[in-house]
């Protein structure tokens, strides 16, 4: 039956042939549009979901600064008090001194001191700012995640929905697709999957438009063109290798352009013999 089937399908007029595939050709650009609108959503997902992974982390890399700046804010305020509790250490044992070295000396440390709480003082007011800006910061990151969740959470839902819808539609244009590639012979089927693979579109099938090819837009020449209308065998484009039809053939209804303008008559002129 099957070997039987190829004979006819081979003996097909090359019109029917021409027919087939764009039938063909039709059913496959209606599953591409459908995996096209579902497609996006995929990929508009994936982006969400990256962006929030990305903005985790560098909310994760704020508040590790923060711990790391609170720390280095705890240890100058150690160091402060520990300065101040020298000072006065000091400070009693300038009283006691027996000679201007050993006065000199503590008046040094002192000084030192002195200039180490300053010091301190300082980088503890740059942290604390910088602290406050890092922490408006992962406040700020941490609402865009929160709304990019959920827009996430509402592109999710609709994939799920697009998906549920659109399955059973592609399911049964899967279905005729495969049953019209049965009417088609297979050394042409394959040229045709070959030349749509190669096509940006997806389109292996196109008919004629405005004297162009309707893939690449190309101008065809009028002896072509009578050809493609005759049917009589299968045309591809010469510039793009697309399969070519003329629009009856795909139901296309082409509206010729009339002149409307009156022509002016040519006056001939009697001359006197």
């Amino acid at each position: 039956m099957a070997r039987d089937n190829k004979k006819n399908v081979a003996d097909l007029k090359v019109e029917e042939k021409l027919k087939n595939l764009y039938k063909l050709q039709t059913l496959l650009s209606e599953i591409d549009k459908i995996r096209t609108i579902r497609g996006e959503l995929p990929e508009e997902v994936r982006d969400l979901e990256d962006e929030i992974e990305g903005l985790t982390t560098r909310i994760e890399n704020i508040n590790n600064d923060i711990i790391t700046l609170k720390k280095e804010v705890s240890e100058r305020q150690a160091n402060i008090k520990e300065n101040e509790m020298n000072i006065e250490r000091f400070k009693t044992q300038i009283d006691n001194v027996r000679n201007n070295r050993e006065y000199d000396n503590l008046s040094k440390q002192i000084e030192y001191a002195e200039l180490d709480i300053q010091l301190n003082e300082k980088k503890i007011n740059e942290a604390k700012e910088r602290i406050k800006a890092k922490e408006e910061e992962a406040l700020r990151n941490n609402t865009l995640v929160n709304d990019r969740r959920a827009d996430l959470d509402a592109k999710r839902v609709e994939l799920e929905e697009v998906t549920k819808e659109t399955r059973e539609e592609e399911e049964k244009l899967k279905e005729q697709a495969q049953a019209t590639e049965l009417t088609i012979e297979t050394r042409l089927l394959t040229a045709f999957k070959r030349i749509r693979k190669n096509c940006r579109n997806g389109l292996g099938v196109v008919y004629v438009q405005r004297d162009a090819c309707g893939g690449c837009f190309n101008k065809i020449p009028p002896q072509r063109q009578l050809d493609i209308r005759m049917r009589k065998k299968i045309i591809v484009c010469e510039y793009c290798g697309r399969i070519m039809i003329d629009p009856e053939l795909a139901g296309v209804q082409v509206t010729v352009a009339t002149d409307d303008k009156p022509k002016r008559r040519r006056s001939v002129r009697k001359t006197d013999e």
